[in-house]
């Protein structure tokens, strides 16, 4: 069984940086999670709900099948429907027209934080890798590839060269190493968005 969670599962502060760690810091799997009551009320549920899945772990241990969490930092990309209601695609547009509908946005803009990024490709990747690879019963596996600023996004997004070089925020060390699973550069998925 694979849950599919969110970055927010380790980091209720998402894309900002969880308490405890300084610009230049990455966050990994191993790291404890972190929660803050002043996160929106989305990321809070997301953590709350993966928290859920921990304790049904510790308190099933003799399961007769596997569980797997993959949290997902920022999807990007070409959708894969016609649906025009997915968050994905509604972020992609805010930060490629520069949109601030709320205060929350306009944070990201006014500074320029390090978006996360995974192309859509890679989730459906990850996903079937944690559905059909043995022995990993209670991981959770972080997948994100690069990391921007808000600016380069919308650099991107518009079909122009970023001014800065990419970063690694969240590490997906345990995804490559236990999923083999190779991260497609963010500015693929950016290219690919056509809204």
């Amino acid at each position: 069984m694979v849950f599919i969670a969110s970055a927010a599962a380790f980091n209720t502060n998402f894309p900002l940086l969880p308490g405890g760690k300084n610009e230049g810091e990455q966050i990994s799997e191993q790291d404890s999670p972190f929660m803050s009551e002043e996160s929106p009320p989305y990321a809070q549920a997301k953590f709350i709900a993966n928290q859920t899945v921990e304790k049904f772990l510790a308190d099933h241990s003799n399961l007769s099948f596997e569980i797997v969490t993959i949290s997902l930092v920022g999807v990007m990309g070409k959708a894969l429907s016609p649906r025009e209601d997915s968050t994905s695609m509604g972020i992609q547009y805010l930060f490629k027209n520069k949109i601030a509908p709320n205060p929350f946005i306009q944070m990201f803009f006014d500074n320029d934080v390090d978006w996360g990024i995974i192309d859509l490709a890679d989730v459906a990747e990850g996903v079937y890798q944690a559905g059909i690879t043995k022995g990993i019963h209670g991981r959770n596996y972080l997948l994100s590839s690069e990391s921007y600023p808000i600016s380069d996004v919308t650099l991107m997004l518009n079909f122009q060269e970023p001014v800065g070089e990419p970063k690694i925020v969240y590490r997906n060390d345990l995804a490559k190493n236990e999923l083999g699973i190779h991260f497609t550069p963010a500015r693929v998925p950016l290219s690919e968005f056509s809204k």
